[in-house]
C-alpha cells in the first residue's frame, strides 16, 4: 500500500468526521533484573476506512481540505496547541541512545530536542510526526552508571546529557508543541556516592565502637536503614560492623522514605524539578519503598501525591509497582493518577498471548474488565497506564515468529495503544528494534539509519551485545507506507481523534466475540465506539447488525481500520469482514 499524503489524510478524515465521528478535543527503573526475550518484528500500514482511500475519493474532497485541516485540530487539539488533560500518549525515552548531538556517540538533550518534531511537531496539518503528546525522560540526573538510576545529585543534569540550560531549552521545546514532560524520579535509593549516604557512611566509620548513631551529630545516617544486623537485602558498609539496606545493588542504598528530613529534601527537589517546567514525575520501583508492606508504601505515595498536587494540581504521577494486578491495583488508593499496567505487558503478557492465540482474543476483553473492576475498587479517578515493553523487559519484535510475525507484531502494538487511559510507547518500538537477555541490549541505539556512523547515531551502552536488526531503520520505514512505523503513527492517530478510545470505559461485548474475535465498546460521556480486533490469520466476519440497530444516529460507520496487509477491512449491512489480524473502529 502506498503512503497517504497531507491532502489525503485531510480528506479522509473530513469523511469521517462528517459521517458521524465527534468532532471533540483528546489527549490523548532500574532494575538489575529484567526479564524478555526478543527476535524480529514490522508492520504494514493501510489506508483508513473512512473513505476506502482511493485516489478518486482523495481528488473529490480536495475542495474540503481546509474544513478537514480545521476538523482534525477540533478532534486532537492536544497536538495543535496543548491542553490540561491527563490523558496523553507518552513516549518513553533513554537519552543515552537516542540521538547523539555533539558527536561523542551519546544521546543527549540537545539531540533530543533537535528530533522533537518526530516525536511531535505541533501541528495538526502535518503527518509526519509520531503524534505522541507526552515524553518520559528515562534518570537525566548525575550518576556513575550508564543508566543513571543511582542519582549522586538530585539538582542538576548529568554532564553526558548537556546542562540545565540544555534540559531548559528541551522543555521550553516541548511545550511549544503541546507535549507535555515526565521526569524518572528514583526516590527509592541513591548511588552509594552521593554526598548524603557518604557522609553518613564517613560518620559510622569514625563512630566509637558500641556507641549508638546520634542523628543530631549526623542527620544523614536517618537518611538510609542502616543496621548492625545483616537483614534481607542488606550489605556490609566497608571497614564496619554495619549494614545498609540495598535490595537492588549494593551500590544503591535504600533511602528511608520514613524519615521526615528525607522527605522534606524532597520537597524541595520537586520544587526545584517543577519550576524547571517539569509536568510529571514517574516514580520508579514504588514496591520497593518500604520491601513487604503495601500499606507504607501506599502512605508514602499518599504523602508524595499530595505534596506535588499542592504546587502543580494538574501535575501526572505514575509509579512503577512491578507486580500483578491484584498487588498494583492497591496502590491507586494512595490518590496517584497512574500506576503502570503491567499484567498486559511482556512476552507473556495478556496482549501478546491473546495475538499469539495462546489463550484466545476473548481473553483481553475479559482481562480489561477485569482491569477496570480492580482499579475502580481502588479510585474513581484512575487513569490506567497501559505499555507493552519497556526498558527492563525484551523489545516486542521478539515475542512472535514465523510468516506472520510482522503482522502480529502490529497487532500488539495496536491493542496496547487503543487502551483506555494514558498509553506508553518505548523509544523504537515504532521501528520493530530488537532487543534481549541483558538490560544494555534492551537499550540499543535508536535505529535512525542502517549507517552506524550516520549524524545523531548512538553508540549505545558500552556492554550491550551486537544486534542485527531485522526490519529497516527509520530513513527506509518512513519512506515505505506498509511499514511499522506508519501502522504505529496510524494507530496514534486514531487514538488521539477519537477520545472515546482513551478516555472511555471499555464493555466487552462477548456474545460477539471468540478465540478469534474480540468486540469492545468504549463509552466517553455521551458517545462510544466499537473496536474489534481480529487475533487470527484468517478474514473473520462479524455480525454487528444489532448494534448497528441500536446506534443513536442509526447510522453506524467504518471510521478506521488498522491492517496489516493490503486487504481492507468492510462493511455493508450490518456485517463487518476484517482481514487477517487487522482492527476495525466503528462510529
Amino acid at each position: 500500500m502506498r503512503r497517504r499524503g497531507k491532502r489525503e489524510l485531510a480528506a479522509l478524515l473530513a469523511v469521517a468526521l462528517l459521517a458521524g465521528s465527534a468532532a471533540c478535543g483528546a489527549d490523548a527503573g532500574e532494575k538489575d533484573a529484567a526479564t524478555g526475550t526478543a527476535e524480529a518484528a514490522a508492520g504494514q500500514d493501510t489506508e483508513t476506512a473512512a473513505g476506502q482511500g482511493t485516489d478518486a475519493q482523495a481528488g473529490a474532497q480536495e475542495n474540503m481540505e481546509e474544513t478537514a485541516l480545521s476538523l482534525m485540530r477540533e478532534v486532537n487539539p492536544a497536538e495543535a496547541a496543548g491542553t490540561d488533560d491527563l490523558y496523553r500518549s507518552w513516549y518513553e525515552v533513554f537519552v543515552y541512545s537516542f540521538y547523539d548531538g555533539d558527536g561523542d556517540g551519546i544521546g543527549d538533550l540537545p539531540g533530543l530536542t533537535e528530533k522533537l518534531d518526530y516525536i511531535n511537531d505541533g501541528n495538526p496539518a502535518t503527518d509526519t510526526d509520531l503524534g505522541c503528546d507526552g515524553i518520559w525522560l528515562m534518570p537525566v540526573m548525575p550518576a556513575t552508571t550508564y543508566h543513571k538510576y543511582d542519582v549522586t545529585d538530585y539538582c542538576a543534569i548529568d554532564e553526558q546529557y548537556g546542562t540545565m540550560e540544555d534540559f531548559e531549552t528541551f522543555v521550553n521545546a516541548c511545550h511549544e508543541r503541546g507535549i507535555r514532560v515526565m521526569i524518572d524520579f528514583v526516590m527509592n535509593h541513591t548511588s552509594s556516592q552521593h554526598p548524603w549516604f557518604q557522609t553518613a557512611a564517613e560518620y559510622l566509620k569514625d563512630l566509637p565502637e558500641g556507641m549508638e548513631p546520634d542523628t543530631e551529630a549526623c542527620p544523614y545516617v536517618d537518611y538510609y536503614h542502616f543496621s548492625r544486623e545483616k537483614g534481607s537485602g542488606y550489605c556490609q558498609l566497608a571497614g564496619t560492623d554495619w549494614y545498609y539496606e540495598a535490595q537492588f545493588w549494593s551500590e544503591m542504598p535504600d533511602l528511608n522514605l520514613e524519615s521526615e528530613a528525607v522527605r522534606q529534601e524532597f520537597d524541595e527537589i520537586t520544587d526545584f524539578w517543577l519550576e524547571k517546567g517539569v509536568d510529571g514525575f514517574r516514580l520508579d520501583a514504588a514496591k520497593e519503598y518500604e520491601t513487604g508492606s503495601i500499606d507504607s508504601n501506599i502512605e508514602i505515595l499518599s504523602w508524595f501525591n499530595n505534596m506535588v498536587k499542592e504546587k502543580k494540581s494538574d501535575a501526572y504521577i505514575v509509579t512503577e509497582v512491578w507486580s500483578d494486578l491484584e498487588t498494583y491495583a492497591q496502590y491507586y488508593q494512595s490518590g496517584i493518577d497512574s500506576s503502570f499496567d503491567f499484567a498486559f505487558a511482556d512476552k507473556d503478557g495478556v496482549i501478546a498471548k491473546a495475538v499469539k492465540g495462546t489463550s484466545g482474543a476473548s481473553s483481553y476483553g475479559k482481562a480489561i474488565v477485569r482491569l477496570q473492576d480492580a482499579l475502580g475498587t481502588y479510585s474513581d479517578s484512575y487513569i490506567d497506564a497501559p505499555f507493552y515493553t519497556n526498558h527492563d523487559m525484551g523489545r516486542g519484535a521478539g515475542y512472535y515468529s514465523g510468516d506472520t510475525m510482522e503482522a502480529q507484531t502490529k497487532l500488539a502494538q495496536a491493542m496496547n495503544l487503543l487502551m483506555s487511559g494514558s498509553s506508553f510507547l518505548y523509544y523504537g518500538e515504532e521501528l520493530g528494534m530488537k532487543g534481549a537477555g541483558k538490560d544494555e541490549n534492551k537499550r540499543a541505539p535508536m535505529y535512525w539509519s542502517k549507517d552506524a556512523g550516520a549524524e545523531g547515531m548512538c553508540l549505545g551502552p558500552q556492554d550491550m551485545d551486537a544486534i542485527t536488526m531485522i526490519y529497516d531503520s527509520l530513513a527506509e520505514q518512513q519512506d515505505d507506507g506498509n511499514s511499522i512505523y506508519w501502522y504505529v503513527k496510524e494507530a496514534l492517530r486514531l487514538r488521539n481523534a477519537y477520545p472515546e478510545i482513551s478516555h472511555g470505559t471499555a464493555e466487552f461485548l462477548e456474545n460477539l466475540s471468540d478465540d478469534a474475535v474480540c468486540v469492545l465498546r468504549k463509552n466517553w460521556q455521551d458517545s462510544s465506539v466499537i473496536v474489534v480486533f481480529n487475533c487470527t490469520k484468517d478474514e473473520r466476519t462479524v455480525d454487528l447488525s444489532q448494534i448497528a440497530a441500536d446506534s443513536e444516529s442509526g447510522d453506524l460507520k467504518l471510521a478506521g481500520e488498522l491492517l496489516t496487509g493490503t486487504r481492507a477491512a468492510s462493511w455493508q449491512d450490518g456485517t463487518l469482514t476484517l482481514p487477517a489480524y487487522g482492527v476495525a473502529i466503528l462510529k
